[in-house]
């Protein structure tokens, strides 16, 4: 909990390189949890990921005017989010699945307007926040089609590193 509290001298960014681990071990086509505690466990993560960036993506947009469009999506998205807070799983593996991965799927869009809000940019080598812009270089991956795949920012010293899964 003392990762994201505040204090007036520093603001810590909430844990989205976790939360993303987390959202991973879900949302690939490819993923199967282990079995129905894990994806009890998961969803269980992914709500407390969840109850812990709401306020975060809340006080950002606050500081936006009222008729601001990414505030309006982000309260729109936290809308949905709280939403499938307050459903259940349903009886079942496969039902317990699909919970998950709707939680997963919500928390991903969460981090996503987080990060828009308060301009915490993440480093596309190793997802750890990038906090001095002046140790980090731009990187952009063309695709063989000619469009970017991932552009932003990456640390120095994972220039030469490839990117985690």
């Amino acid at each position: 909990m003392t990762d994201v509290m505040q204090t007036e001298n520093s603001i810590q960014p909430v844990d989205i390189a976790t939360m993303r681990q987390t959202i991973g071990q879900l949302l690939p086509p490819d993923a199967k949890p282990a079995g129905i505690s894990e994806v009890e466990t998961l969803t269980n993560l992914l709500r407390g990921h969840m109850q812990l960036i709401i306020p975060e993506i809340e006080q950002a947009a606050g500081k936006l005017p009222t008729d601001d469009v990414p505030r309006y999506c982000a309260l729109a998205c936290i809308g949905e989010a709280r939403a499938k807070l307050r459903t259940a799983a349903g009886h079942g593996p496969h039902r317990a699945v699909a919970y998950a991965r709707k939680l997963a799927r919500s928390l991903a869009a969460l981090c996503d307007h987080y990060e828009a809000l308060t301009g915490v940019e993440m480093c596309l080598a190793c997802d750890q926040p990038i906090r001095d812009r002046a140790d980090s270089v731009a990187y952009g991956q063309v695709s063989a089609s000619g469009g970017a795949t991932s552009a932003g920012h990456i640390h120095t010293r994972c220039a030469h590193t490839g990117r985690r899964r």
